[in-house]
């Protein structure tokens, strides 16, 4: 059966459409810098690669092309929406509501509307992918998987606040985890490679959203961000971690409203806030040419990261293995070295030469004499969507 993916981030809509159980990829593709003038869409179908730099305002715009050039008489690779079994959507924030891979349908819609206040820059995106691919392929099955069933198996002591009782009990208020289906895939690839019963891993996402979670023998037991995918590391537009009397000082001090407090920290902060872009390919451009800027956001990116590590390496009490995945985790060779730098205590030492040979495949980075495996592992949200849509249908 055909099962399409549609993964739609902060900044851009990545899609896949696979022929299933097979795993065979029909045709894939991306919508970058969504917002922008100059937007990229680029298309692979078997050798064909294509890539165009054009004005794409919004979610539904690109989506909107992404299906135009499926359905194309001439270049699509299908005749008609019926060929579509399936749709399966990367949903950010499911909340207490799901725990597992769901068929889609009225109530579904509403839950992951309601988490939209949680997710304000995923889940109405998300939504907005349903919606469309509904219209658009009106006999495929559309079913969600969610970022944040990963993290079920965090224990209550890294899930609750400390805060009142009642908010855990009551009103659900706790760290729920995100970028799930990324850190699972590639966690496990990892716990493959190593070829060990037990392990200790730190997976670290890093795209315009970022995110770190420590896993213990492929179950997640922390996990950076919380409530709602904006604090802990620095993000494209996200500030990450910020002490909450800044929020009360904006506030009642300098007369910000708290829709400007939210829209600041999710939208205008992090590197963006810093730099005045959230590519991180600009950012770093600017910085090798001297800007004083960049390179402080650089710096202050990979330090927040290093703390994680440091962090999570001494709650699971040891380091097998640091996994480095996402665009920019993948692509970005300076914030891994920035990364790295000054780790050999916790037994992490980067090959510089590794570090900056690139590959699609997963790769070691770290010397020999290295105590802990530096990975580069490519992420697959969309294969590991497409398995678990397909495992639910079947």
């Amino acid at each position: 059966m055909k099962i399409l993916v549609l993964n739609s981030g902060s900044s851009s809509i990545k899609f896949k459409l696979l022929q299933m159980p097979l795993e065979k990829m029909i045709c894939s593709g991306m919508v970058e810098r969504i917002g922008y003038e100059d937007a990229i869409l680029s298309i692979k179908k078997d050798e064909i690669n294509i890539q165009e730099t054009v004005p794409i305002k919004s979610h539904r715009e690109g989506l909107s092309i992404i299906v135009s050039y499926l359905t194309h008489p001439e270049k699509g690779v299908i005749k008609n929406p019926q060929d579509i079994f399936a749709v399966g959507h990367r949903v950010v924030h499911g909340g207490d509501s799901f725990a597992e891979t769901t068929l889609i349908n009225g109530a579904v819609k509403d839950e992951i509307n309601y988490y939209s206040a949680l997710a304000p820059l995923h889940n109405p995106p998300n939504l907005e992918g349903i919606e469309i691919a509904e219209k658009l392929f009106p006999t495929a099955k559309q079913v969600a998987v969610f970022d944040t069933a990963f993290y079920q198996t965090m224990p209550v002591k890294a899930r609750k606040y400390a805060i009142p009782n009642t908010f855990y009990t009551e009103d659900n208020i706790k760290v729920y985890g995100f970028h799930g289906t990324s850190h699972k895939y590639v966690s496990e690839k990892a716990i493959k490679y190593l070829g060990r019963e037990t392990s200790k891993i730190i997976s670290v996402h890093l795209g315009n959203g970022c995110s770190m979670t420590a896993i213990v023998n492929g179950k997640s037991v922390d996990h950076s961000l919380g409530f709602a995918p904006s604090n802990g590391l620095v993000m494209g537009s996200r500030s990450g971690d910020i002490d909450h009397s800044v929020i009360f000082h904006l506030v009642d001090g300098l007369g910000y409203s708290l829709n400007e407090v939210k829209q600041l920290l999710n939208k205008k902060s992090g590197m963006l806030g810093l730099t005045g872009s959230s590519d991180l390919r600009d950012i770093q451009a600017k910085a090798e040419e001297g800007d004083k800027n960049c390179q402080l956001a650089l710096e202050m990116n990979a330090y927040r990261i290093k703390k994680y590590i440091g962090s999570y390496t001494a709650v699971m009490n040891g380091l097998d293995a640091l996994i480095f995945t996402a665009g920019i985790g993948e692509n970005s060779s300076l914030i891994r070295k920035l990364t790295c730098l000054d780790m050999d205590y916790l037994g992490i030492k980067l090959d510089s030469v590794k570090n900056e040979k690139r590959s699609n495949v997963l790769r070691e980075i770290n010397t020999d004499s290295s105590q802990v495996k530096i990975l580069v592992i490519p992420t697959n949200e969309e294969l590991e969507i497409a398995k678990q849509v397909f495992n639910l249908i079947s």
